[in-house]
């Protein structure tokens, strides 16, 4: 990242990292397995023999709850239409609650989806005990309610809550939420669109807000609106089994944005950093930004790949394993580059939510090193004036020394040699220039070097 601050600094309003998109799965471990749904109703609650329509009851009574919650609190709840993202079809409710400076949850809505719940069947021969069922876990389709919630600390998030045991719930968390918030609490003006900061009044305040958003704040806002919308358990209940949740990540997004003061640079960038990306994105190359060793079993594809995204921005993707990195501008001077992780084991780390400090280290570094390869991919590009510099006066002094003649015969030819075996250029003299210059292009003894590219040669 320093190479790549060294070159287009200058063309840089500021810089910022943090969290984008997080999905936390929170799942009851004492209710995932067979063996502790028949602890939790025969022992805790004497069900002696267990079927479908006890199991059936408790789904019934949590759906009962969320229609008495959304009638006393007048929250809409609705199907989820086919074809419509949920976020942009409750998003007329949520700037309303934006304007009205309210919180809590807005809207609801309920989807068929594919979750996880448990299946009663009577053993087919005859046993000892009369009231053995066979528990098993299976897949199933079943209602699945999306609370859309508006927080105090970490602004906008999602709750999907499984309606059949083990009531499984999936949280959907944003970074940049969480930063607008704690910009708004210390005052500190800025301008927002989307998931992204165009300008800020204090960048190094704006840094701080993202690493404050840590392991612990966001399981004590989890288990806040868990108790308020998720399943009910009774106190007896809560003595008897452990009814707290663990929360793992199930994917995590992390950004690294780069606001440029206009908008030419960023466009020339990208276009450059696509067509150098495309043909220089080997495998190899690849395996190094995610700090990954290259072999034969590594499994999933290194590849990569510009798309066309439904909003007329183009993306470019490196895959690996259950890993993307991805490159994209938006808002004509925002650039992103971003890192997602839909397996944390392929960075060899724990999923569990106590690791969020070192999946940052972990996705920073990466980000780190693709900033690093475009910059080095792009240093002496054409499109940007890093070889022109050389043609402009450099002011010594009172005075100015001229520049060198990019377009002089002699001048091309010498640094021709140069870039070639630039590395000796310190140990030559101006006689071993002249004389390799000679050989490099046939050239007879009478060609000599000119003034100006003596001078050239000693600065």
């Amino acid at each position: 990242m320093e190479h790549f601050m060294q070159l287009f600094g200058s063309l840089l309003s500021f810089v910022y990292h943090c969290f984008d998109r997080i999905v936390i799965l929170g799942h009851l471990p004492l209710l995932t397995r067979p063996e502790n749904i028949v602890h939790f109703f025969r022992d805790v609650h004497g069900v002696s023999a267990l079927s479908k329509e006890v199991l059936r009851q408790r789904t019934a009574e949590y759906n009962q709850w969320v229609e008495a919650f959304a009638r006393n609190h007048r929250i809409p709840t609705e199907w989820a239409a086919k074809g419509v993202r949920k976020e942009d079809y409750v998003r007329p409710r949520l700037r309303q609650m934006e304007r009205h400076q309210r919180f809590g949850v807005y809207f609801i809505l309920k989807s068929m989806e594919v979750g996880t719940n448990f299946r009663v069947a009577a053993p087919k021969y005859p046993t000892a005990d009369p009231n053995y069922r066979i528990i098993s876990r299976q897949r199933s389709r079943y209602t699945h309610y999306y609370f859309y919630i508006r927080d105090q600390v970490l602004g906008p998030i999602a709750l999907c809550v499984g309606s059949f045991l083990p009531f499984s719930i999936t949280y959907y968390l944003n970074g940049h939420h969480f930063i607008e918030q704690q910009l708004r609490a210390t005052g500190i003006q800025f301008r927002k669109d989307d998931n992204a900061f165009l300008w800020v009044a204090d960048i190094q305040a704006l840094q701080a807000a993202a690493d404050a958003f840590s392991a612990k704040l966001i399981r004590t806002r989890l288990d806040y609106w868990t108790l308020i919308v998720g399943p009910k358990f009774s106190k007896k209940d809560r003595q008897a089994i452990n009814l707290s949740r663990y929360y793992s990540l199930q994917q995590v997004e992390y950004c690294r944005n780069l606001i440029f003061r206009r908008n030419f640079p960023i466009h020339k960038l990208f276009e450059r950093s696509c067509d150098i990306g495309l043909l220089r994105h080997s495998a190899d190359r690849i395996s190094q930004i995610f700090g990954w060793h290259l072999h034969k079993r590594m499994g999933g594809k290194l590849s990569s790949m510009l798309e066309r995204t439904e909003h007329g921005h183009h993306v470019l993707r490196a895959y690996a394993k259950n890993a993307v990195m991805r490159m994209y501008e938006k808002f004509s001077t925002f650039l992103r580059l971003e890192v997602l992780s839909n397996n944390l084991k392929d960075f060899g780390l724990n999923k569990g939510l106590d690791n969020l400090d070192q999946v940052r280290r972990i996705l920073l570094a990466v980000t780190d090193r693709f900033a690093a390869f475009e910059a080095q991919a792009l240093d002496v590009h054409v499109d940007f004036p890093l070889f022109q510099r050389l043609a402009l006066p450099v002011p010594r002094h009172r005075g100015k020394i001229p520049g060198i003649k990019l377009y002089d015969t002699r001048m091309l030819r010498l640094m021709e040699v140069l870039l070639h075996t630039g590395t000796r250029v310190l140990g030559w003299r101006t006689a071993e220039i002249h004389q390799a210059i000679l050989s490099s292009f046939s050239l007879t003894l009478t060609a000599t070097l000119s003034p100006n590219s003596a001078m050239t040669c000693a600065r």
